[in-house]
């Protein structure tokens, strides 16, 4: 795929996005936050609810004050918490014979990205009863109004509550390919720093640098955006220098840990219309075939993909060197020093600096599904071919 072709797709795409009707969802903030979400419900006509969550939250006992709200307010629910850390075609069919046996009316996404994404599929399924997954795998393949959808993120990385994108792992395949359609952005959500305070801290890690990530995508993809999406990867790139580190030692700290759920927020909406890049198409592919915790390979990927980006990123990450302070001569000084602090803050959250385990044999794989979702969509600032993507791959080989 040339890349003028590419280029081409993504004008026409640039052009469609004013007609595509992005949105943040409303939202309720602050510490006990989620008290309030029964009463919201109600104004908003929900009274039975399917709960979409995972066993591991579900064991710690984190939505329990949530459900036991909803039993005080006599608003029934059913609990879905067989969700995988990377959401399966199979998780997302499960969860909707359990919305339709019980003849739900709205969805209560509580957890990170996993129940998340699989609760967006679920709603996309209930739009579209008769399709697979496969079938809504893919752009605007939705294109329906879905349930009263309720986001409650315990987590500050993914920034789902505000995304318009699903990522579902098809169990035959191993293949993790999004549903990507404005039909099942949340309409609602809660960003609640309490339920994110029991966070271990390589968990807040590892979702702290998938925010970034997706901070730093959006802004230097520059071409889907407008001023509100960079502003708010630039806010959500100042948040993450702030307060991650803070987070990460103090998990205790309140107002850190709402402000890295406003970054993860910010930094959502910015990569909503702004895209990702090929640090996330890569990335699936480490989670499709070696399990690998999504932010885990977000912060693993990121400053490798943007050192390859070379000059064409420059003038971008120079922009959001200043929005924390770096300083340089040139675009290309602060550019580096970025990505060099990128490296720093992956060092002092002990993340690891390459990826073990990758196989010679899934490499070609790896590309393939790399530039099927990549490329024409996402507007990178350089165009990468075959050769571009082995090398990125052998590059992060440990």
């Amino acid at each position: 795929m040339n890349k003028l072709f590419c280029r081409s797709f993504q004008a026409v795409m640039k052009l469609g996005n004013y007609f595509m009707g992005y949105r943040m969802p409303e939202y309720l903030s602050g510490p006990g936050s989620i008290q309030k979400l029964p009463e919201f419900m109600l104004k908003k006509g929900a009274k039975k609810a399917l709960v979409v969550t995972d066993k591991g939250l579900m064991n710690l006992g984190l939505p329990n004050g949530m459900l036991k709200a909803l039993e005080e307010n006599n608003i029934e629910y059913v609990v879905f918490s067989e969700v995988k850390p990377n959401p399966t075609s199979s998780d997302v069919e499960a969860g909707y014979k359990l919305y339709a046996e019980n003849n739900c009316q709205c969805i209560v996404a509580f957890g990170g990205g996993s129940p998340m994404d699989c609760a967006k599929g679920i709603a996309a399924k209930s739009a579209h009863p008769h399709k697979s997954v496969a079938q809504l795998q893919g752009l605007l393949k939705v294109h329906k109004r879905i349930p009263l959808f309720f986001a409650v993120p315990t987590t500050a990385g993914t920034g789902s509550e505000t995304t318009v994108a699903a990522v579902i792992t098809d169990d035959a395949t191993h293949r993790k390919a999004s549903i990507n359609d404005p039909s099942i952005l949340p309409k609602y959500a809660v960003l609640d720093p309490e339920l994110t305070v029991g966070l271990p801290p390589f968990v807040t890690a590892m979702t702290g640098m998938d925010a970034l990530c997706h901070a730093v995508e959006a802004y230097t993809n520059y071409t889907y955006t407008t001023p509100l999406e960079r502003q708010l990867a630039k806010d959500a790139v100042k948040l993450v220098h702030e307060n991650l580190l803070t987070v990460y030692k103090d998990g205790k700290n309140i107002e850190a840990r709402q402000n890295m759920l406003m970054a993860s927020f910010y930094a959502g909406r910015a990569f909503t219309r702004g895209c990702v890049g090929y640090v996330h198409a890569i990335g699936h592919t480490l989670g499709g075939l070696y399990n690998i915790p999504h932010g885990l390979a977000m912060g693993t990927l990121l400053p490798h993909v943007m050192r390859q980006f070379g000059a064409s990123a420059h003038k971008r990450l120079a922009e959001l060197a200043d929005v924390i302070g770096i300083q340089g001569a040139t675009d290309a000084e602060k550019a580096d020093k970025f990505i060099t602090w990128i490296e720093g803050l992956k060092a002092e959250l002990g993340l690891p600096v390459g990826v073990e385990g990758i196989k010679d044999e899934d490499i070609p794989q790896m590309i393939e599904w790399a530039m099927k979702e990549a490329n024409p969509l996402y507007p990178v600032p350089d165009i990468w071919d075959e050769a571009d993507f082995r090398k990125l791959i052998e590059s992060v080989r440990m």
